[in-house]
């Protein structure tokens, strides 16, 4: 299997390096938990490394990242101190963080422990609450289930929504509901499939089961330990760094008040808009987004290496 690691507090993490070290440093945060970087730099490596020094990851644990061994302490603090080791490891003074998804969630809970560390933060269709996300995919699920006439299933769906279970059982009830969507499933989040992501262009269907098997345990000790099911809604506010929030107009991920919240307590927030995008529109809408990206963040940023 075709890996890049570097070692970051002890473990080795997949990191994938685009561009100049002369270019504003950014730093690509995926989502899952435990999806891999993959999809984000097929479509925006060659986009973006003219303009960036792009650095794209596989978070501890996941994919092509060392796999977590048993009885090994591990959480989601880890994966915060981790983007901080890995920015003193390569030498970089301040650097961008764009998190995409659960990516969102990580990005925000490192800016807001390590505010000096960073210049901008961009959220592409991020969670910050998870029962608030699982909500709207039920929805998302629900309507789904109507198209393809399972019925029963949609009134399932919907019976959930306001039923008063913890973010974990929230999480929990879609993931198992939404599989019974099965071929259909990708539905919840994509509305454009026209431009995929070819998966086997690197690595063979066997390679990615054995890699995604790394990611389970990721996901299970990110579950059991709990910490992702904590609202961060609240830090928003206290954030001064600049911050873009990007939603897709068909993505559920990022619900009404997700982007209220935002709107109201983001000292220093923006928001874009992709009008034809799901959940991803680093690949939907994938050249609009790398132009958002250069817009947003300055070209004429402080010097990034040290």
């Amino acid at each position: 299997m075709k890996e890049n690691k570097i070692m970051v507090r002890g473990k080795g993490i997949h990191v994938e390096i685009y561009g100049s070290k002369e270019n504003p440093a950014l730093l690509y945060l995926h989502g899952g938990p435990g999806e891999s970087c993959y999809d984000f730099s097929f479509h925006q490596r060659n986009r973006l490394k003219d303009h960036f020094y792009l650095i794209c990851i596989d978070q501890r644990g996941v994919c092509r990242s060392e796999v977590i061994s048993e009885n090994e302490a591990f959480g989601f603090q880890d994966l915060v101190e981790d983007c901080e080791a890995l920015r003193l490891k390569l030498n970089i003074n301040r650097w961008s963080v764009l998190g995409h998804s659960f990516g969102g969630f990580l990005a925000l809970a490192y800016v807001s422990q390590y505010p000096n560390s960073i210049d901008c933060v961009l959220f592409e269709c991020p969670t910050f609450d998870f029962t608030l996300t699982s909500k709207s995919l039920l929805k998302k699920t629900a309507y789904l289930f109507d198209k393809y006439n399972q019925h029963e299933l949609k009134e399932k769906a919907l019976s959930l929504i306001n039923q008063n279970f913890s973010p974990r059982e929230f999480t929990e009830m879609y993931m198992e509901l939404s599989d019974k969507l099965g071929e259909n499933r990708m539905e919840i989040y994509t509305f454009s499939f026209d431009n995929p992501t070819d998966y086997y262009a690197a690595y063979t269907e066997e390679e990615w089961d054995k890699l995604y098997d790394r990611s389970d345990i990721h996901y299970n000790l990110l579950r059991e330990e709990g910490m992702i099911f904590t609202s961060l809604l609240d830090e928003i506010k206290h954030v001064e760094n600049p911050m873009l929030l990007m939603t897709g107009e068909y993505d559920p991920a990022t619900c009404e008040k997700h982007v209220e919240v935002f709107i109201r307590e983001a000292q220093n927030g923006s928001i874009f808009h992709f009008e034809k995008s799901g959940h991803t529109p680093h690949y939907e809408e994938a050249d609009r987004f790398r132009d958002v990206i250069i817009n947003f963040i300055p070209l004429q940023s402080i010097q990034n290496v040290t």
